[in-house]
């Protein structure tokens, strides 16, 4: 996994503000799949791209070292399809059109031979669940 994070000046809520994913402040790359993240106004978002054969389990497991995602997502898909198995046995695909939500505890991948595109916005850890 590769990962790039130039510094950058954060900006007030209150500045008008654009920032392109075509150049990402952090850029994490695995097998078949890359995420580019930009921080506008405090909130991190990002582009998600996953080729065909992306599966969490088998292209980022093992860089993150946990049996399941452990990550919470909220995102709206772009193209493509994702199939999401929750760590208690509930599943869902995601297609392009959806906005969706993923909580922690799932692994997923693509279905079919489209790329799965997607935008996410990162919510921040529940400091009450600690």
């Amino acid at each position: 996994m590769a990962i790039r994070r130039p510094r950058r000046k954060e900006k007030s809520t209150t500045e008008l503000q654009a920032r392109s994913v075509d150049s990402p402040e952090e850029t994490l790359t695995f097998e078949n799949g890359k995420a580019e993240m930009v921080t506008v106004a405090g909130l991190t978002m990002g582009r998600f791209t996953f080729q065909p054969g992306w599966r969490w389990s088998k292209s980022v497991k093992q860089l993150v070292g946990t049996d399941s995602c452990q990550t919470h997502h909220v995102g709206f898909a772009m193209s493509g399809r994702l199939h999401v198995l929750s760590d208690d046995g509930k599943e869902q695909d995601i297609k392009a059109g959806d906005a969706y939500n993923i909580p922690p505890g799932h692994d997923g991948w693509v279905v079919g031979e489209e790329t799965f595109v997607s935008v996410e916005f990162r919510i921040p850890s529940d400091s009450s669940k600690k």
